[in-house]
């Protein structure tokens, strides 16, 4: 490494975040500039650990301990080379990933981690700027016609490596969009949405056909691709969310956070002048504390909520990494998200009832009440605390509780392909589905996940697919399907 003891005299810094007061204004990302020289300077504090585990924390196999040191001797540029060696997209995992490789740094032992996913984002930002990223073009055509059905980050880098494989590629998404929730999923200003339109713009020119308004199993025949192309990869994601069937569901005002959040994004790309489902003047209850309950949070605060409260079945995480989660697994913690600094009352341990409602069919409150975490047989429970029943007023109330496999209908029903005992599409270890020329990456195969889980599944089924199609295939596989 270029400094071997940088660890011992740099502390972890990452940039500042805009002020709250500043930044719910407006849509724009949340963290300042980060200078170069801070950048280095954090580079510098990778150790020359002998094994380093940040490559088992990260499913793409991510070389981070190579260009933390390239960044560190100013070599930018090959840098980036080495980062997009095993990342098609690192500006979208630099901004949403959850950095399972910086959980699993040796560092992190016994201090703070190096800023791997800072240092990972910003040679990608600098790639850009400095023009070093450019179409990629296919050396050979091998006349082998891929579909790629669904446009999120699977699939995108499913019809990326394919494309510069040299096959002809077709993604089909039934949004009037490309992007998966990359695009309508996620808010501004946790990724702002040129940066997706600047990689679709390269993959539009290395020649990845995209077709929009286009729902295979509704509106495109499943036999028009069983007909029209050698491959299929199934990429649609885990988009059936979880439900919370207790009475007053059925009142207005009460919706899925995946009902809410693409209005904010499409209110931001002129779409329409405001969002039919919105916070304004509103108290707000998101219920399911994680990350997509985050973003619920910072779009009703963004949109003028008088109140939000978050609620979260389990109880609340421990400051630091539980003992139930050591190194270098993911560690259960207590976290704060940028949202949660805007303004938001977390209530953990507790559990709702029923929705409340007006005389118009409208939500005015809920009623909850505290629960224990217990075990019995082995099994989790949420026991009720006796007198801790209450109710909370509110006009807005948000699911924000995960998602249960891919939607069932047209596409899965038509192509006849088996699901497995959690109701994924079932694959082997070759990301090959039960139906011949049928492959499958990313949440539709796996099940709920991560941004960068979802690139390594497309990365590998891609080279899979590759090597079906031709023989072999000189693309890289970082996972196994499993």
């Amino acid at each position: 490494m270029g400094e071997v003891t940088g660890f011992m005299k740099y502390p972890r810094e990452l940039p500042k975040r805009r002020p709250v007061e500043l930044r719910v204004r407006d849509w724009r990302e949340v963290y300042e500039p980060f200078p170069p020289e801070n950048l280095q300077t954090q580079a510098a504090r990778c150790m020359d650990c002998g094994i380093p585990f940040c490559h088992n924390g990260c499913p793409l196999g991510n070389l981070i301990p190579e260009w933390n040191d390239l960044v560190y001797r100013d070599d930018w540029h090959e840098a980036s080379e080495r980062l997009h060696a095993t990342n098609n997209f690192p500006e979208f995992t630099g901004r949403l990933c959850p950095a399972p490789c910086e959980a699993a740094c040796v560092l992190g032992i016994n201090e703070d981690p190096v800023t791997i996913k800072q240092v990972e984002v910003s040679i990608v930002d600098r790639a850009w700027d400095e023009g070093w990223l450019t179409p990629q073009l296919p050396t050979v055509t091998t006349g082998r016609r891929v579909a790629v059905v669904g446009s999120g980050p699977a699939g995108l880098a499913a019809a990326q490596q394919l494309t510069r494989a040299g096959h002809e590629v077709v993604v089909f998404e039934r949004a009037d969009r490309i992007g998966g929730l990359l695009r309508y999923g996620i808010p501004e200003f946790k990724m702002e949405k040129r940066f997706l339109d600047r990689r679709l713009e390269q993959m539009r020119a290395e020649g990845t056909e995209f077709r929009v308004n286009a729902d295979v199993g509704v509106d495109v025949p499943v036999d028009d691709l069983r007909r029209d192309f050698d491959a299929i990869v199934l990429a649609g994601g885990a988009t059936q969310w979880r439900d919370l069937p207790i009475p007053g569901r059925e009142l207005s005002g009460v919706h899925q956070a995946m009902e809410y959040l693409p209005w904010g994004n499409r209110v931001q790309q002129g779409d329409v002048p405001e969002a039919p489902i919105s916070a304004a003047g509103k108290r707000v209850v998101i219920i399911g504390g994680g990350d997509t309950g985050a973003d619920c949070l910072g779009t009703a605060i963004r949109q003028g909520a008088i109140s939000v409260h978050q609620f979260e079945i389990m109880p609340r995480p421990p400051d630091q990494r539980a003992e139930t989660t050591p190194w270098p697994t993911w560690p259960l913690m207590f976290r704060t998200s940028s949202a949660h600094e805007e303004g938001c009352e977390r209530v953990f341990s507790v559990n709702t009832e029923c929705f409340l409602g007006d005389g118009d069919g409208r939500v005015r409150a809920l009623r909850a009440h505290e629960v224990e975490q217990v075990f019995t047989d082995g099994r989790m429970v949420f026991r009720k605390i006796e007198g801790s029943d209450f109710e909370l007023p509110c006009e807005l109330v948000l699911l924000a509780m995960g998602f249960v496999g891919p939607e069932r209908g047209g596409l899965l029903d038509g192509l006849g392909v088996e699901l497995d005992e959690r109701g994924n599409v079932r694959r082997d270890d070759s990301w090959a589905t039960s139906v011949e020329g049928v492959f499958v990456c990313g949440d539709m195969g796996r099940g709920q996940s991560l941004i960068v889980w979802a690139i390594a599944e497309g990365r590998s089924c891609a080279s899979s697919v590759d090597a079906w199609l031709v023989g072999e295939t000189a693309l890289p596989a970082p996972l196994r399907a499993r």
